[in-house]
């Protein structure tokens, strides 16, 4: 039952879409026999034919074409806008386009089998593209480049997201241009080599009229081609003139307001989902899936009264089930079309950190220099994984590391590297070592202020609240480009960088949120005895090292603050 919820048109063209890219493989392989021989050729397409020509086989590849087309005018009908990106609507176009290239070919070798008898096999198709008409050849060209390039974009949508993905991608795009290529080279070939096999014996053997068929029952095959176009094209034309209607329906209903929740509005004509209008109005809406409800960072709460909205489809219900919340007022804002005002605040915010953005400029060579060096990870991430869709899980991290990062930017630092859940700050780049000590003290203790804060606004997503753990150490470090050509990334190497790793680690075994150097204590100017002390045992060091242990991360703004006042 679950799984039947789960299952909405996209699916369903995704399904039907796999079903004839499927058969585009095996139409194209049965092509690339052509490098080696007519004969090759025929032994394919009997393998071929044979499958694709069971009984079973066969209605479920003929209701996959007749759905898809379908789905395919319904997408051009129900798509309010083309901003999603550039990809989609390049497939939507290509998608549609094929019907109408393909369809002469498909009346010309499978309905005159149907209805005549016909045998029009690869001597017959070569012999009508290579010497009967020869202008048919770049549409077949044309035909075979669209539906593969439509069919290698909707497996990119549909992929990209998978774990497997990145390791695959190279083997995926080898195949994606071979494919395409020996058949195409097959298909060139096999019109050679009918050409050199051309004489008046050849022709009575292969293209009688039993084989292709009379002059009356190819006229009957265009006129049924003609009809399907005038057809097609005729659906294509409801499905613009709906969407026209449509729009004058949306506007005699009236519009509606739409308010974020942070003092934006915008004003929206009645039907279109809140994620449709937040792209319509240029406002940052995070969607992962491109609004497919394959994910749930669209989700936005309600504020006020929800009774009157629509009830969530299947497919929302169950992405919503899936992260676990049966609240009223949590919707899809990819799914929920509203039919009045409605306020409401986004649960995920998009935001852009740049891992190397910073203002000092330092030197991009290598440099030797004290810095301090910050360590934060977030606790308990796998556990959050085990529960949540993919796309949540990147979501609540990327929220943790944009609290993380607001912290160390506003405190003068500067966000260096992003490894999983993890990061690491620098402070000292262009200040002196006691205000870069201090400058890490402050940006932990607002490290902690704002997870408190996002604790706090996703309490209602929450199993439980983001834990985290801070090593802060300073030393001299070599600081410079490192990489491989344009694989360069500016970062810090040394020994004082790997402590501060470790002493993040000892957060865990140490009970607290950050542990901290002495020498970073002492040249803060913090009293020897405002935090407790601890000589720990540091993995590659031969002698110990003595730490500072701080149970609540936010009491440090306080004791930089205190040293400050008394100095002053």
């Amino acid at each position: 039952m679950t799984f039947v919820r789960g299952i909405s048109l996209r699916q369903v063209r995704l399904a039907t879409g796999v079903i004839l890219f499927a058969y585009l493989v095996s139409h194209f392989l049965n092509h690339a026999l052509g490098n080696i021989s007519l004969e090759a050729l025929a032994t394919g397409v009997y393998f071929h034919t044979a499958f694709w020509q069971f009984l079973p086989v066969t209605i479920l590849f003929y209701t996959a074409c007749l759905v898809h087309t379908a789905l395919g005018i319904w997408a051009l009908y129900e798509r309010r806008q083309f901003r999603w990106k550039a990809i989609e609507p390049l497939q939507l176009a290509l998608g549609l386009s094929i019907p109408m290239l393909i369809i002469a070919h498909v009346i010309g070798v499978k309905l005159g089998q149907t209805l005549f008898g016909h045998e029009r096999l690869y001597p017959q198709i070569l012999f009508l593209y290579w010497i009967w008409a020869p202008w048919r050849i770049p549409m077949m060209l044309a035909v075979m480049t669209i539906a593969w390039v439509h069919g290698c974009i909707g497996l990119y949508l549909w992929l990209r997201m998978r774990a497997f993905y990145k390791h695959a991608a190279p083997f995926l795009l080898a195949a994606a241009v071979l494919i395409p290529t020996l058949s195409m080279l097959g298909f060139y070939q096999g019109g050679r080599m009918v050409i050199d096999n051309d004489s008046a014996e050849w022709r009575e053997e292969t293209q009688s009229e039993r084989q292709i068929g009379t002059r009356a029952e190819a006229q009957a095959l265009e006129r049924i081609t003609d009809y399907f176009l005038f057809g097609y094209f005729g659906l294509i034309g409801i499905a613009l003139v709906a969407r026209g209607v449509r729009a004058v329906n949306e506007r005699r209903r009236g519009m509606i307001n739409l308010s974020y929740g942070n003092g934006r509005t915008v004003r929206v004509p009645k039907g279109l989902s809140v994620l449709e209008a937040s792209l319509r109005n240029n406002v940052p809406h995070a969607s992962v899936c491109g609004g497919r409800a394959r994910c749930s960072t669209c989700r936005i709460r309600i504020i006020g009264d929800c009774s009157a909205l629509p009830e969530p489809s299947q497919r929302e219900a169950f992405v919503l089930g899936r992260v676990g919340t049966s609240d009223p007022s949590i919707r899809l804002a990819c799914q929920l079309r509203p039919p009045a005002d409605l306020s409401f605040f986004q649960l995920f915010l998009p935001h852009a950190i740049s891992a190397d953005g910073h203002d000092s400029h330092p030197t991009r060579i290598g440099q030797e220099r004290y810095l301090v060096s910050l360590f934060v990870d977030m606790r308990g991430s796998t556990q959050l994984a085990e529960k949540r869709l993919p796309f949540d899980t990147v979501f609540i991290v990327n929220r943790f590391l944009g609290a993380v990062s607001q912290a160390v930017l506003e405190s003068g630092g500067m966000p260096n590297q992003f490894v999983g859940d993890g990061m690491l700050a620098l402070f000292g780049l262009a200040t002196s070592r006691q205000n870069a000590c201090r400058q890490a003290l402050k940006a932990a203790a607002m490290i902690a202020a704002n997870v408190d804060a996002l604790n706090k606004f996703l309490e209602h997503d929450l199993r439980e609240p983001i834990r985290f753990g801070i090593g802060i150490n300073g030393g001299e470090v070599i600081v410079g480009d490192i990489g491989y050509r344009d694989h360069m990334v500016f970062t810090a190497l040394g020994d004082p960088v790997n402590v501060a790793a470790r002493l993040q680690d000892m957060t865990k075994s140490l009970a607290c949120e950050a542990v901290m150097s002495d020498e970073v204590r002492a040249t803060a100017g913090l009293a020897a005895d405002a935090l407790p002390q601890h000589d720990v045992e540091i993995r590659g060091r031969n002698e110990p090292m003595i730490v500072r242990t701080v149970m609540d991360a936010r009491s440090l703004s306080a004791l930089v603050n205190e040293q400050q006042s008394a100095a002053a």
